[in-house]
């Protein structure tokens, strides 16, 4: 694999600091050790009416960690996770760390041959899942899934409970290079790869979002988005934890339990995606006073809508709205902070602490301010390989030197700003000429009438591709097809207008709330490769 060919005189790259934090955090779990030593009475998890504090949640951690090693569970072995956001996942992240064990996060939204799928390619001697989830692992089994060690977590027969009870047994020292987690991301073929991340990378992760956060001991964090998904442990909740803050788990998505717990526990930040956002805002009992107490609320994992955007800020005007962007592969790479000027607002920011943004073309000649094309990074936050995928591995990195390439498209501004443009899969080649579908999909959010809009490419014997509309409509309003495409024509120009628009109930989503485009692609693409 080669480096990029750089174009111009471009200045040197800026010096990679050392990835953690100081005080001798080294490996993930010393995250949780350092900040008991330093606030040991401070609240680090409350659920419900269950409060730990940070000296019980470390010794917690130990004993669990203790356990899993007394139960035959070398370092290096693999430890799946599938519950939804819950004290014991939040305790099983740092007790597998501390043993060694490289934990696999499976999506509660998993089927049974999906989860065969990944147990099979990752291999696990030991599953912990929520108890209401056991018909998913019973019909993984029957899918073929080899069958681990399975312990329930809550329920009448909870085996998580007497696991965590404690064993005694030597913690192994850890090397920051040893593996510490695997994610499941979507893969070129339909299959989804596991993100392999180390130790040091994932602390590398949490050093940036804690200096670009901007939480504060006193916080008290929601956690909102999927704790199965990078953003959501070794982002947010690891962020949580590196500000000595308080974590509130919350078990699935429910606007209303959502709202409930702002008021009731006093919550002053949280991360949410943009469907989120608009649930939230669209909630029949919504008002800006329940959500009074906040201070921050982070966005992150899929495009902010302008529209949204400018309801959240007219309907939340006290309380900051800060975008981040980033990948299952990468952690949080950019930051555009409330304080950014407004001309930058469709921007995801400037990059992080320790990551390094650039732009190439398809040849790998990197691109001036301004000019689109794939948004690359580096840095000690990246993965370390797909596991298993040696060839989607060398893809990822296949522009050498330490660069990973995003499959993202956008451009980067004179002061280093980064404005996406689209994902490289999503974008449109109707002519010859491309088209960018969130540009699109910006303007049908304009309607009043539009809650949510799909854009994506669908088969023309004529033009290649051409854009469609999927759109979701507001309770109690209404628009026609012909509105909707003549607002794009007056938003952009006439040939990027969607040649259909379909109105549907809902769209179908991933666990963390992303549009599944291929989902709604794929009826429209099938006849033609049969035919191919």
């Amino acid at each position: 694999m080669r480096a990029f060919t750089l174009i111009g005189q471009d200045p040197p790259p800026p010096e990679r600091p050392a990835p953690g934090r100081p005080g001798g955090v080294r490996v993930f779990g010393d995250l949780l050790r350092d900040r008991a030593r330093r606030a040991p009475a401070a609240s680090a998890l409350i659920e419900g009416g269950r409060r730990l504090s940070y000296a019980e949640f470390d010794a917690a951690s130990d004993r669990l960690a203790a356990s899993l090693v007394a139960s035959g569970l070398a370092p290096g072995a693999r430890l799946g996770a599938m519950m939804t956001n819950r004290s014991e996942y939040a305790l099983l992240a740092f007790a597998a760390a501390r043993a060694g064990l490289v934990l696999a996060h499976f999506s509660t939204r998993s089927t049974g041959r999906d989860l065969a799928y990944m147990i099979g390619k990752v291999g696990i001697a030991m599953l912990c899942v929520q108890h209401d989830l056991l018909p998913v692992v019973a019909a993984a089994r029957e899918a073929g899934a080899a069958w681990p060690r399975i312990v329930p977590v809550g329920g009448a027969e909870d085996g998580f409970a007497a696991l965590a009870a404690g064993e005694t047994a030597k913690l192994p020292e850890i090397d920051p290079e040893a593996l510490l987690a695997l994610n499941f991301t979507g893969g070129t073929t339909g299959l989804p790869k596991a993100v392999a991340a180390t130790h040091r990378a994932r602390l590398a992760s949490i050093a940036a979002a804690e200096a670009g956060f901007g939480l504060r001991p006193r916080d008290r964090c929601i956690l909102a988005t999927p704790m199965f998904h990078t953003v959501g442990l070794h982002v947010w909740f690891g962020a949580t934890i590196a500000a000595g803050a308080a974590a509130l788990p919350l078990a699935g998505w429910d606007v209303e339990r959502f709202l409930a717990l702002v008021e009731h526990q006093a919550a002053t930040a949280v991360l949410l995606v943009p469907t989120q956002i608009s649930d939230v805002l669209r909630a029949p009992l919504f008002a800006p006073e329940r959500l009074a107490g906040l201070r921050q609320i982070h966005f992150a994992g899929a495009p902010m809508p302008a529209a949204l955007l400018d309801r959240l800020e007219a309907e939340l005007p006290g309380i900051a709205a800060i975008e981040h962007y980033g990948q299952s592969e990468t952690g949080p790479l950019a930051l555009r902070p409330p304080t950014a000027d407004r001309a930058r607002r469709g921007s995801v920011g400037r990059a992080m602490r320790g990551v390094e943004l650039a732009i190439v073309d398809a040849h790998g000649n990197r691109q001036p301010p301004g000019t689109i094309g794939e948004v690359l990074a580096r840095g000690d936050c990246l993965l370390r390989d797909y596991w298993g995928d040696r060839a989607e591995t060398e893809a990822a990195f296949r522009f050498g030197d330490g660069w990973l390439a995003t499959g993202d498209l956008g451009f980067l501004d004179m002061a280093g700003f980064l404005t996406l443009v689209d994902r490289a899969k999503d974008m449109i080649v109707s002519g010859g000429e491309n088209l960018y579908p969130v540009e699109i999909e910006n303007a049908l959010h304009r309607h009043p009438a539009v809650a949510e809009c799909a854009v994506f490419g669908v088969p023309d014997d004529h033009w290649g591709e051409v854009p469609i509309a999927h759109v979701v409509l507001r309770a109690g309003m209404q628009a026609t097809a012909q509105e909707l495409i003549a607002l794009v024509e007056h938003e952009t120009a006439r040939w990027k207008r969607p040649r259909v628009v379909e109105f549907v109930a809902a769209l179908p989503r991933t666990a963390v709330g992303k549009i599944q485009k291929n989902l709604l692609r794929a009826p429209y693409w099938a006849p033609r490769a049969r035919r191919i």
